[in-house]
């Protein structure tokens, strides 16, 4: 089916269009992302995208395509953390500490992301590195295979336009158009790690019922949706998050109340303070340290509780808690943070 004629049966209009069967769709994601449809043509097939809103048949094809496009490498029995590629602006990110946390309790943690995308525009997790010194925006052909990942002790970071150079390919439009499209929810959905269970971001309530049908057709072994802070996969710590727990080819909501469990805790900075990369690695660094204000310090052991849960490494979110707390407490994710930290700056030299 060519391009043209795809963009006839999306483009009519809110109410003119159509969905595309799978089989069209990924017609279509192959055009896009294999670089045979031209720059007008993706931007009026992700504009009429948006209007006419993703089906779940044309999310699959885009996932599938993508993943057949990147390089991945399997990590066993490991946790994908599907955060928001446009960033954060206003909020702690805390999957990044939370993820040092997971990996000390012995859950590895794949963690992936790229430079500032809309519609946010937000701080993302290759900024903070950059802070750290790791510098994660190489050329992909000068990445070698083994090396166009991060990893150590159990947290990998991809850097996700070199490890699916496509994503980078199609950067400038998507700047160009400034507006979100169907990439922003396919290119969280690569799974890089071909991991068993999954954390997922979400900004709206109202795609929670896509989502679940998405990703159980991705066949994750078990999947967590989150209404997170700024659409990330984080819960929030002042005040109940809503979750869709994907087990057993059902879904179910589940709202994680931090008052259920003794940790909910005002946040100590305004709703619309500014978040810069320096100031998220910095929280970052305390709270691993045992420093940080209380309420991101039980962000970090409340969402390290509910992952743990998931994938089947503790029994309750409660005992995850215990166990995330004398984590923190022994100092174990605060030196695995360190040492990875070494190990990425020498993998970067």
């Amino acid at each position: 089916m060519l391009m043209s004629d795809i963009l006839k049966e999306v483009g009519r209009g809110k109410r003119g269009a159509r969905d595309l069967t799978y089989e069209e769709a990924r017609a279509a994601a192959t055009a896009i992302i294999n670089g045979d449809a031209s720059q007008a043509q993706i931007g009026a097939f992700l504009m009429a995208q948006r209007i006419k809103m993703e089906s779940v048949d044309e999310l699959k094809a885009f996932v599938d395509v993508l993943r057949s496009s990147a390089f991945r490498s399997p990590v066993s029995e490991g946790l994908d953390c599907a955060g928001p590629y446009d960033g954060r602006t206003t909020t702690f990110m805390a999957t990044l500490a939370t993820a040092f946390l997971l990996a000390s309790a012995g859950l590895p943690v794949t963690l992936h992301g790229t430079a500032p995308l809309p519609p946010k525009w937000g701080v993302t997790l290759p900024d903070v590195l950059r802070e750290m010194g790791v510098d994660t925006t190489e050329a992909p052909e000068r990445l070698a295979s083994s090396a166009r990942s991060i990893e150590y002790g159990g947290v990998k970071f991809v850097p996700a336009e070199a490890s699916c150079p496509p994503l980078g390919r199609l950067r400038p439009i998507r700047e160009e158009l400034g507006l979100r499209t169907i990439l922003n929810t396919a290119e969280k959905l690569i799974d890089y790690s071909e991991s068993p269970y999954l954390v997922f971001g979400v900004f709206h309530n109202t795609v929670f019922d896509r989502m679940a049908q998405l990703i159980q057709r991705l066949e994750y072994r078990k999947a967590l949706i989150v209404q997170g802070p700024q659409g990330s996969e984080d819960v929030y710590i002042d005040r109940p998050t809503r979750t869709y727990r994907i087990d057993g080819g059902e879904a179910k909501l589940h709202v994680i109340d931090p008052e259920a469990y003794g940790l909910d805790t005002p946040l100590p900075s305004a709703k619309d303070t500014v978040w810069s990369a320096s100031d998220q690695l910095q929280i970052t660094e305390q709270v691993l340290r045992g420093e940080a204000h209380p309420a991101f310090v039980n962000q970090v052991m409340l969402s390290g509780a509910v992952r743990l849960e998931l994938a089947g490494r503790v029994d309750s979110v409660e005992e995850g808690i215990y166990t995330c707390k004398a984590l923190l407490d022994s100092g174990k994710p605060w030196h695995l943070y360190c040492h990875w930290r070494v190990s990425a700056l020498a993998v970067r030299c």
